[in-house]
């Protein structure tokens, strides 16, 4: 029985850049591009990104931002245009790994290096600004397409034309899917807790989720 295997659309690298939108200056490293040969993948990030915000973005438990391509369809409607690569600041761009079926915790193997899922992807204002319209955020929270994240557990090359293969399934029932549901809706004090003793989750995360179990 082999490894449940998810194709990459792509896999994207940037580096921050000044831009400007709404008569602002913001530093941003959302607007990324397509590798064509292998990268190193490091503990915090692929060889060539960086992030523009260190302190909402990147670290240990950030090191991959993924979007799923699933989306791009729905994205694309609501937003009216065709969509580029990496239209989500994504480094990668998966198919049929979504948020209802990925685990927080579930580990994949990317080329040489191993990556496990840490938290879901906190959609910021840059998104809306990269698409002129300062309703996606609230889209993207609305119904879940949030992308997720991974913490990287072993380092190593990452080819072009990588896949994420399934080796080490989570023991629990918490998707990201999950986690964004407690995170954004009104919830049960259980389903907190549930969250809550997932090892796995990021530290960002948890905390954020404490505070909110104490006002339920």
């Amino acid at each position: 029985m082999g490894h449940k295997r998810y194709d990459i659309e792509g896999i994207q690298v940037g580096q921050p850049i000044i831009t400007y939108a709404n008569g602002k200056e913001i530093k941003t490293a959302i607007n990324k591009r397509r590798i064509h040969e292998p990268v190193y993948l490091s503990q915090v990030n692929f060889e060539g990104d960086g992030q523009g915000d260190l302190v909402h973005h990147g670290g240990y438990d950030k090191a991959v931002c993924v979007f799923p391509y699933d989306h791009y369809a729905h994205f694309e409607q609501f937003l009216g245009v065709p969509l580029q690569e990496a239209a989500f600041g994504e480094n990668i761009t998966v198919r049929q790994l979504v948020e209802t079926n990925v685990h927080i915790g579930d580990v994949f193997q990317l080329g040489d290096a191993f990556v496990e899922v840490s938290q879901p992807r906190q959609p910021c204002v840059k998104l809306s600004l990269k698409h002129g319209n300062m309703k996606l955020v609230k889209e993207v929270q609305k119904t879940g397409y949030t992308g997720f994240y991974l913490r990287v557990l072993k380092e190593g090359m990452v080819p072009p034309d990588a896949s994420l293969v399934l080796v080490e399934k989570a023991s629990h029932h918490i998707t990201v899917h999950e986690v964004n549901e407690v995170k954004y809706r009104q919830t049960s004090p259980e389903r907190l807790k549930a969250v809550l003793e997932v090892d796995a989750l990021a530290d960002v995360v948890r905390k954020s989720l404490e505070k909110r179990i104490q006002h339920i």
